[in-house]
């Protein structure tokens, strides 16, 4: 017997509040790529670990935000808590991967498809995970084709992501980055939905594990402060906060010295003891004689 999927049970506001904090995530993270490209090799993979923290736990609170909007209507829906979170140590790590590729090899070329490959992996690897961890009387089942679209679609808004994050052209950019992707992650979420069904069992049997009401509370509580304290560091110009950049751009002109003092610097010289090269008043050079 198949079971009657919805995801939508709360109409609309499961999925914008799931997009919001998808974005959230992602301003935050790629915010934090972007200024880890302007500081020292110190402190870039702190700006790094904290931008891959910022996304896991963005596309990991959207994830169950937009199940709370999920239901079997014939049967209850329950989460094994250790699987649960094992999918956010999962997001974190892969994200992790990919961010710190583009951090330390640039968002260009190789570094660029393979930090957007395992991120976009990893966001895809989350969500299954976290579907795996559902507990319900009946066997949960996949499209193919389906599941390989919602996985190039995370691949593909990763990829685009990180190489918006490395193009380092200010806040804006980084926000209209931070939309793309919360869009692009909140639709690779729902296209995975859409490959799911469910047969249920004959028999009607109870399932271990929580509701996903009760794994709201500890969902808010952790990964939603942290986001909240991310934003509060990000809120801080690093290059003022954490010191300058490593290195500064030289603007090199042909026929200009690298070290060239300017003219206004110059000190004057002491003329020379024994008067050699020295024009005074009065005398003629050996030229004039």
């Amino acid at each position: 017997m198949q079971g009657t999927v919805d995801g939508f049970s709360y109409g609309l506001v499961t999925p914008l509040v799931a997009y919001f904090m998808a974005c959230l995530g992602g301003a935050l993270g790629l915010r934090c790529t972007t200024r880890a490209m302007l500081v020292s090799h110190s402190w870039r993979s702190g700006w790094l670990a904290l931008g891959s923290a910022a996304i896991g736990s963005g596309i990991w609170t959207m994830h169950f935000i937009a199940m709370m909007g999920f239901q079997v209507r014939e049967t209850p829906v329950h989460y094994d808590r250790a699987m649960t979170f094992a999918s956010l140590g999962v997001a974190i790590v892969m994200v992790g991967l990919g961010i710190f590729i583009v951090g330390y090899k640039g968002a260009g070329g190789t570094a660029l498809f393979t930090g957007g490959t395992i991120t976009g992996l990893g966001i895809a690897t989350m969500h299954y995970l976290g579907m795996a961890g559902m507990r319900l009387n009946g066997e949960l089942g996949y499209n193919t084709v389906t599941v390989g679209l919602s996985v190039v679609i995370a691949v593909v808004a990763a990829t685009a992501a990180l190489w918006a994050a490395g193009q380092v052209r200010g806040f804006l950019w980084s926000v209209g980055a931070s939309l793309v992707m919360g869009l692009a992650v909140t639709g690779m979420h729902y296209t995975g939905m859409a490959a799911l069904s469910v047969h249920l069992h004959g028999t009607a049997e109870t399932t271990a594990g929580d509701s996903a009401a009760a794994l709201l509370a500890p969902m808010m509580i952790g990964p939603l402060a942290f986001l909240c304290l991310a934003g509060v560091v990000v809120m801080f110009d690093p290059l003022m906060v954490m010191g300058r950049p490593e290195w500064t751009p030289v603007e090199h002109k042909p026929g200009v010295p690298a070290a060239a003092v300017p003219p206004h610097t110059a000190r004057h010289r002491p003329p020379h003891p024994s008067g050699r090269g020295v024009r005074r008043h009065g005398s003629r050079t050996p030229q004039n004689r």
